[in-house]
């Protein structure tokens, strides 16, 4: 009994469950079914939504779509437009060019047919002209077979052997003849050559003579004390240096008292020193600054002394019409020298024998003086012109409006070019003459070593004397005296003789330190 009742017990528990089961399954559905709808709503609302963006856009971009196309097509257009301008213009300019064209062609053709014309007419001219040269000709080889054959009858000869005898006949009277007056011609222009010619020289020769200066490639300045000497050099030497770059020489301050040396090849650049230093003595300020202003000043009052001198030089000798260049570059010869003379001076020299040569010749006298005064302006052009100073001055002169005659006299003053004309030749005399006569050279070396020997002879002059000895280029004597002969005292006395002497009897830039030497030796020999 009870087992039936478990068994229905549990039969209704699996039919609860199964019951219950198929409830929950049966609910599950249906809110699944709900969802489902639910979702598909959601779905349907979301694609409807998405289709109205998908019109919106679509309506969008065919609106731009519409807007780019307009726009494209308005800027095809355009640039249709202006490439259409642009071949209308090409096409205009072709037109133009080959109307151009036609108008030169034209010209062409009627100037060839006018050559051609011209061509013809003179051919026909030439044809006509040489007809006439053969017919006369023919003319003339008739009648010379006429002329010969009536002289080989006349003469018995023919024509070879008259030529030849006439020709022995007159080679030997020519050749008596020009022999007889060569050698007169020859005696006559000895005798008049030789009392011509010194009666020129001697007449050009005393009428003018100058002084000549000696060359130099220093100038010593004598300082007012040895205070100076140190302003000069300034601080650290800036004084030197500001000098030395403004003027463009080299200042040479050794242990000479009281003088400074100036160097440079460039006389005018040395000259320009030289002034300066002079007016900073006489001043007494001695800066950089000061410097470059008084280098200014001195530089502006040495280009118008310059120009002066070659105004001067050209009024002087009367030559006329150079041109302003010209005559600056012949003061500037005023401080150049070339085998010890002055060219400033010998370039007057020069002319003023040129021009009593040419006076003496009948030769024109002007140009002989201009000529003359132009030789060595070469040697006052830059040297960095390259060539001979006579080439130089000579295409020198031609730039600045000079004659050919002048240039070409210019250039064979110095006989690097062969003497052509009468021009020539008497420049060239002249020039040979200022170098030749006595007192034009003087040897440097020559002077040096007779400075040094006088120096030295004054010294040996003085009793008590044993050798006298000139140092440091002359600027320094020193004499050795007998201590047995000379005592201290007397030593000082001698000193200032000797340098009273040298003062008298010597001319001398600068200062001449004089030393006299007393020495006492005693000697014993140990046997």
């Amino acid at each position: 009994m009870e087992t039936q009742i478990l068994i229905v017990g549990l039969v209704s528990i699996v039919f609860g469950l199964g019951l219950g089961a198929g409830l929950l399954h049966i609910y599950s559905v249906i809110q699944g079914n709900k969802k489902k709808e639910a979702a598909q709503k959601e779905a349907e609302r979301i694609v409807n939504r998405a289709k109205s963006q998908v019109a919106k856009i679509e309506r969008e971009s065919k609106a731009k779509a519409k807007d780019f196309e307009s726009r494209a097509r308005k800027n095809v257009e355009n640039d249709i437009r202006k490439q259409k301008q642009k071949m209308t213009q090409f096409e205009t300019g072709l037109k133009d060019k080959e109307v151009q064209l036609q108008k030169e062609y034209k010209k062409k053709e009627e100037e060839l047919d006018f050559k051609m014309q011209e061509i013809l007419e003179r051919d026909e001219r030439l044809k006509i002209a040489e007809e006439r040269i053969k017919k006369m000709e023919n003319d003339t080889s008739e009648e010379l077979e006429k002329l010969q054959k009536k002289l080989e009858n006349i003469a018995s000869l023919t024509i070879d052997q008259a030529k030849e005898e006439l020709r022995l006949a007159v080679e030997e009277e020519a050749h008596k003849l020009a022999s007889e007056q060569i050698e007169k011609i020859e005696q006559e222009a000895k005798q008049e050559a030789d009392a011509r010619a010194k009666q020129i020289l001697t007449r050009a020769v005393s009428r003018y003579a100058s002084e000549v200066a000696t060359e130099k490639t220093v100038s010593i300045i004598g300082l007012t004390s040895d205070e100076m000497k140190g302003k000069i050099i300034g601080r650290e030497g800036r004084n030197i240096r500001a000098l030395e770059a403004a003027c463009g020489v080299d200042l040479i301050v050794d242990e000479t008292p009281e003088s400074v040396v100036i160097s440079c090849f460039d006389p005018v650049r040395r000259e320009i020193a030289r002034q300066t230093l002079q007016k900073l003595m006489e001043d007494g300020r001695v800066h950089p600054a000061r410097i470059e202003e008084v280098v200014t000043q001195v530089k502006s009052q040495l280009q118008n002394t310059i120009k002066e001198d070659g105004e001067k030089a050209c009024f002087d000798l009367g030559v006329s019409n150079i041109h302003n260049v010209l005559q600056y570059t012949i003061g500037t010869l005023k401080y150049r020298h070339s085998n010890m003379q002055n060219l400033y001076k010998q370039s007057l020299d020069i002319s003023y024998l040129a021009g009593m040569l040419a006076s003496e010749l009948n030769a024109n006298v002007q140009l002989a003086k201009r000529a003359g005064l132009l030789c060595l302006i070469g040697l006052g052009v830059d040297h960095t012109v390259e060539g001979s100073y006579a080439s130089v001055g000579a295409e020198f002169a031609r730039r600045h409006n000079e004659k050919d005659i002048i240039c070409q006299a210019i250039r064979c003053h110095n006989g690097e070019v062969e003497a052509r004309s009468v021009l020539d030749h008497l420049v060239q005399s002249a020039y040979n003459l200022t170098q030749a006569r006595p007192g034009a050279k003087r040897n440097t070396m020559e002077n040096y070593i007779r400075r040094l020997e006088d120096l030295e002879s004054i010294g040996n002059s003085f009793d008590g004397v044993s050798r006298t000895f000139a140092i440091q280029a002359g600027k320094e004597v020193r004499v050795l005296v007998d201590s047995a002969k000379i005592t201290d005292d007397q030593s000082k006395m001698l000193v200032r003789d000797i340098a009273r002497k040298i003062e008298r009897e010597l001319n001398y830039q600068g200062q001449v330190k004089v030393t006299v030497v007393r020495e006492t030796r005693i000697v014993e020999h140990a046997r």
